[in-house]
């Protein structure tokens, strides 16, 4: 399915939101469609389309979601103003970033991003539209929020995950993994990105880093969280050897060369995946 055709479906499922006659029917209009995917899978796609193609789907959408959230807000459930109204709310503002993006491309998502006065979540869908298309003037923007103590969270996340696309800055993500640490929320957040972003620059100046936490990093059962099994990876990418390490007592064992290579083709296989987080 194109992108086109997913907005049409998009905007298809909330006019059906629109003709459900109270909470109970929107609730039920909404997993049957399968809304919270839909939106997602469809507002993704939008960011990273050809702009003239999908302005007037992009547009659609966005009309009819301000109807939707208009009729929304009159329904007093409290599940539904604590959890689905929210939602609506995001994929508006999604939206209408992705809108913006369509309609004047780089500069004006850069304008949102720049207007302190427009919604969080605004900003935030259009920096993470800039980082999806990382062009090469923006990297500026994304080392400020980089090299910035108490930056927002979700923008340091979109900044992390776009510098992977701009060599020679992989001193600026070390930086980032030292300064953070220390501070368990943060890394638990933020490391796994950086390492990701560290791994795929694949730089000689990350080797350091990687090094130390092949005995001092966190392990975790999701390969993707786990900083020593991306520390082991990047470590024989940037060398070409398996290095001792906390999590494996031999490093020359048949199994744990299965576990490094496996590893290593999930981490190719999301090399150019930016994940959007939940902006309250």
């Amino acid at each position: 399915m194109n992108v086109v055709q997913s907005l049409c479906r998009f905007a298809d499922a909330l006019e059906r939101l629109l003709a459900a006659r109270d909470a109970a029917a929107f609730e039920r209009v909404w997993d049957a469609l399968g809304l919270d995917r839909l939106a997602w899978e469809a507002l993704a796609l939008a960011r990273r389309s050809d702009r003239d193609a999908i302005e007037p789907a992009l547009a659609q959408v966005d009309r009819r979601l301000l109807a939707v959230l208009e009729r929304s807000r009159a329904f007093r459930d409290r599940h539904f103003v604590t959890f689905r109204v929210p939602e609506l709310e995001r994929w508006q503002h999604a939206t209408a970033a992705a809108l913006v993006g369509a309609r004047w491309g780089v500069a004006g998502l850069r304008t949102v991003v720049a207007d302190t006065q427009a919604p969080i979540a605004r900003r935030y869908f259009a920096f993470l539209g800039l980082a999806e298309q990382h062009p090469d003037a923006a990297w500026p923007l994304f080392e400020r929020y980089l090299v910035t103590p108490g930056a927002h969270h979700a923008f340091v996340a979109a900044a992390v995950e776009a510098a992977r696309y701009y060599s020679g800055r992989a001193d600026v993500l070390v930086s980032l993994f030292q300064r953070i640490r220390g501070d368990q929320l943060l890394r638990r957040f933020l490391g796994p990105k950086i390492l990701e972003s560290l791994y795929v620059l694949g730089e000689e100046r990350s080797l350091p880093l990687f090094e130390q936490l092949l005995v001092a990093g966190h392990t975790d059962p999701d390969i993707g969280r786990c900083e020593v099994t991306r520390a082991l990876v990047a470590v024989r990418k940037l060398t070409g050897r398996v290095a001792p390490s906390c999590k494996f007592a031999d490093a020359e064992q048949e199994a744990v060369q299965r576990a490094l290579d496996d590893a290593e083709r999930r981490f190719d296989a999301e090399r150019d995946c930016i994940v959007p987080v939940t902006v309250i």
